[in-house]
């Protein structure tokens, strides 16, 4: 190689964005803003584009006004669901209805990390998790044991029972999951 076809070398990629350079087959976790009410029609669309996609969702009783009372499957994070995609995929994601856009900041999507998510995939199947709303107080705490391991999120006291709020940062979203005292540790700030 000649001395000037490395130096076009060197500055094509220095000009590749990062993910390019760094593996465009990676596949990571991210954030998909979707048109309000649209979650389960975006996650079928993403679907047939055969796109890697997860809807946390968790279950409510709702009464008709027939008095009826119907369960309900609802998502966890209203107008939010998630996608593994690698960086050649975004323009599938895009494309399909009722998706907005991937979250991110101003530049690039900005990835989950997979720890966050495969916890939401572990434990959205049980009757544990529920939406989280209301203001999080209370003291930082980490799971120290067990299959969610590792996670950090908030304590908070709900109905005299020790509640876990699980806070996805990116999306500003939480979730509330029954976990046992001794399985905690404070988190020294």
């Amino acid at each position: 190689m000649s001395l000037q076809a490395a130096v076009q070398t060197i500055n094509v990629q220095t000009w590749l964005p990062p993910v390019i350079m760094g593996g465009a087959d990676q596949r990571n976790w991210y954030a998909v803003y979707t048109a309000p009410q649209h979650e389960k029609s975006a996650l079928k669309h993403l679907d047939l584009r055969e796109i890697e996609s997860f809807l946390p969702t968790y279950e409510t009783v709702r009464n008709w006004k027939n008095r009826q009372r119907i369960k309900l499957a609802l998502p966890l994070f209203p107008a939010y669901l998630f996608v593994h995609i690698n960086f050649r995929e975004r323009a599938k994601v895009l494309q399909s209805p009722g998706v907005l856009q991937i979250v991110g900041n101003r530049r690039e999507a900005v990835p989950l990390p997979d720890s966050e998510v495969e916890f939401l995939r572990s434990v959205s199947c049980s009757d544990r998790i529920e939406p989280f709303r209301d203001f999080v107080i209370g003291e930082k705490v980490r799971i120290r044991s067990g299959v969610m391991q590792g996670i950090q999120g908030t304590l908070v006291r709900k109905s005299n029972s020790l509640r876990f709020v699980l806070t996805l940062e990116l999306i500003n979203q939480h979730a509330a999951v029954q976990v046992d005292a001794e399985d905690l540790e404070s988190i020294i700030a």
